[in-house]
């Protein structure tokens, strides 16, 4: 049993990825632009420029998106768990302890979500891969001629 769910390990990574990526995408396309809900579940969007919040929206948008679609999975995760932990450090965890307590749990969990994915990397179904394929046959030497 233990050999067949290692096999299928780069693929639920790429599933559990995937997922991550698109939850984070969706918390910035929310605030940036209105949609499910709006910032803060308001139904409006973040004022341009607004600190930390815009800025916090575009790192989830970009980074997010990038985490989705598997490509620089390592630097856009480890931006947007540096900005998760940021968030939850300075803007929830001042107010309680702990995240039940402070409105918390979305910011530790994000972080600590894409922590693991700055060492795991995209798993199966990244665009990290293709290119990685990519390049290293186009590293690959030229076959040597044979002495007779």
């Amino acid at each position: 049993m233990t050999g067949r769910l290692n096999s299928a390990q780069p693929y639920a990574l790429g599933l559990y990825r995937i997922v991550v990526g698109l939850l984070f995408l969706c918390h910035g396309t929310a605030s940036l632009f209105g949609v499910l809900g709006g910032a803060a579940g308001t139904g409006g969007t973040l004022e341009a420029g607004s600190w930390p919040g815009w800025y916090a929206a575009v790192i989830q948008l970009v980074c997010g998106s990038l985490v989705l679609l598997g490509l620089g999975t390592r630097v856009a995760a480890l931006i947007a768990s540096g900005a998760m932990a940021y968030a939850y450090f300075k803007v929830h965890q001042p107010t309680a302890l702990w995240p039940m307590e402070n409105g918390g749990e979305a910011a530790a969990m994000f972080s600590w979500a894409f922590l693991l994915l700055i060492f795991t990397g995209s798993g199966a179904f990244g665009l990290d891969r293709l290119f990685a394929k990519r390049s290293t046959q186009e590293r690959k030497p030229a076959a040597e001629p044979v002495a007779v």
